[in-house]
């Protein structure tokens, strides 16, 4: 009997004492929620912030299309080029023309294409100029847009969707970041022509 009464009072013990750690447990996984509640967090669709936004729709979209011409344009003299190449290697084959004469013409193209080499590559160092200093205006924009948002320091973490596999849409704050973006943009805009 003493040993069943022994046993009893162990496990009675031993839930008891069990007993506050599952408390324990329990507010520790509470503060937790607690500390991390809906508010606590926020994305932002930079990639939508960033195409429809004022600056991308009045200067990126010019540099895109300024970059795409100049693609299209060199493509095109190197097609040119390479054609006037292939025309001439042709007749020398022929015998339409003298070695002397395809040379001559051969070295005229080779100056061409050169000259041609080194503007494109000036071109083309000059937009990818223009392409990073718009990328770091919109990344500046973007920064500058998130920390206003954040002034008060609601969110303790603002992560961007790309790495997002599921979210509750509740999260997301990328229509609050247009529109400072947006702002922002006026604002410098207009500071900038005074």
């Amino acid at each position: 009997m003493k040993k069943i009464l022994f046993t009893a009072l162990a496990a009675a013990l031993a839930l008891t004492a069990c007993g506050p750690k599952a408390t324990e447990t329990t507010t520790a996984a509470e503060e937790v929620t607690r500390q991390v509640g809906s508010s606590d967090i926020a994305y932002v669709q930079v990639e939508a912030v960033l195409a429809e936004c004022d600056l991308f729709k009045n200067e990126g979209a010019a540099l895109q299309e300024k970059t795409q011409k100049a693609q299209k344009s060199w493509a095109q003299r190197e097609q040119k080029l390479q054609a006037e190449a292939a025309q001439l290697q042709e007749k020398y084959q022929k015998g339409l023309i003298t070695t002397n004469d395809a040379q001559a013409q051969q070295e005229s193209i080779q100056k061409r294409v050169a000259a041609y080499q080194s503007s494109a590559q000036k071109e083309a160092q000059t937009l990818d100029e223009e392409n990073y200093v718009f990328t770091n205006r919109a990344q500046d924009l973007m920064q500058r847009a998130v920390q206003e948002l954040n002034a008060d320091k609601r969110y303790k973490l603002i992560i961007n969707a790309t790495a997002l596999i599921d979210a509750d849409t509740t999260l997301n704050i990328t229509p609050a970041v247009l529109q400072k973006v947006n702002e922002l943009y006026a604002a410098d805009k207009k500071n900038t022509k005074k």
